[in-house]
């Protein structure tokens, strides 16, 4: 039992909640940094986002709100293609440990796609000139920015790693629902360019004391010395120490306030 059922059917849900999620998430971090309550956990001074990035914010909400028009397509094109006409009170769901396996599965998956989809697109000189450098004008990361990305990257990369990770998982409508919103969490947090410390010197957004794979660390790539690492995403860091893309940091005190992530460069 699940709080939409008998209101709207699952594959509705696994197309409309991630974008719910992302807006509700976002939209959190962005009013508190504007509002200064976060200033404290910047990773960037508020002068530092108005200078080094390219693109303003207003721009950066319309691009993000055309790449999930055809998210949505996207959505409806597979929930179309997968759906067995069953409705969600009639479908046998998996047990709780099942549920828990097949999003850690999708997750792994999701992981692969992205990492060897983001590094081909970076070390390609076309791809990135013409496509993925548009995502890289946010130099200092931002909530809301967590999906501007081009269209073709948002497509081949984010939608279609998210269709090839439901597809290999095998999970159901309504797990799938669980997935694709913990996946739009974890871009956000990657992107949302604030830093909470705690006892072990992480980061305590959510999932983020689960994996090495946080907000400083996604800050690197963003950094003018970082292109070339740290193509993880979005949830876990090993394929990155597994290629040999992983660039350690420390998260040191700014002076004036905030916190600053540091390259600790390999010898």
């Amino acid at each position: 039992m699940v709080f939409w059922e008998g209101y709207v059917s699952d594959e509705t849900m696994g197309t409309f909640a991630p974008i719910v999620v992302y807006w509700l998430y976002a939209g959190f971090f962005q009013a508190m940094l504007a509002s200064g309550f976060l200033d404290k956990h910047r990773l960037h001074t508020r002068e530092e986002g108005e200078k080094k990035n390219l693109v303003p914010l207003s721009s950066v909400i319309k691009g993000v709100l055309l790449l999930q028009i055809l998210q949505i397509a996207t959505a409806h094109f597979y929930f179309s293609l997968t759906s067995t006409g069953v409705a969600a009170e009639m479908t046998i769901q998996p047990s709780i440990p099942i549920q828990i396996l097949q999003i850690i599965l999708a997750m792994f998956v999701m992981d692969a796609w992205q990492y060897f989809g983001h590094r081909y697109m970076h070390h390609n000189k076309f791809l990135y000139r013409h496509v993925h450098s548009q995502h890289h004008r946010l130099v200092v990361p931002q909530a809301v920015g967590a999906m501007y990305n081009h269209p073709l990257e948002a497509l081949l990369l984010d939608m279609g790693g998210g269709v090839v990770s439901l597809l290999i998982s095998g999970m159901t409508p309504r797990t799938e629902v669980i997935f694709l919103c913990l996946a739009s969490i974890k871009g956000v947090d990657d992107h949302c360019g604030v830093w909470f410390p705690n006892g072990a010197g992480g980061n305590n957004v959510v999932l983020h004391l689960l994996v090495a794979n946080r907000s400083a660390y996604h800050d690197v790539h963003h950094q003018s010395r970082g292109g070339k690492y740290n193509f993880s995403q979005p949830f876990f860091s090993f394929w990155d120490r597994l290629m040999g893309t992983h660039m350690p940091c420390v998260v040191l005190k700014r002076p004036g306030g905030g916190y600053e992530a540091k390259m600790v460069m390999k010898d």
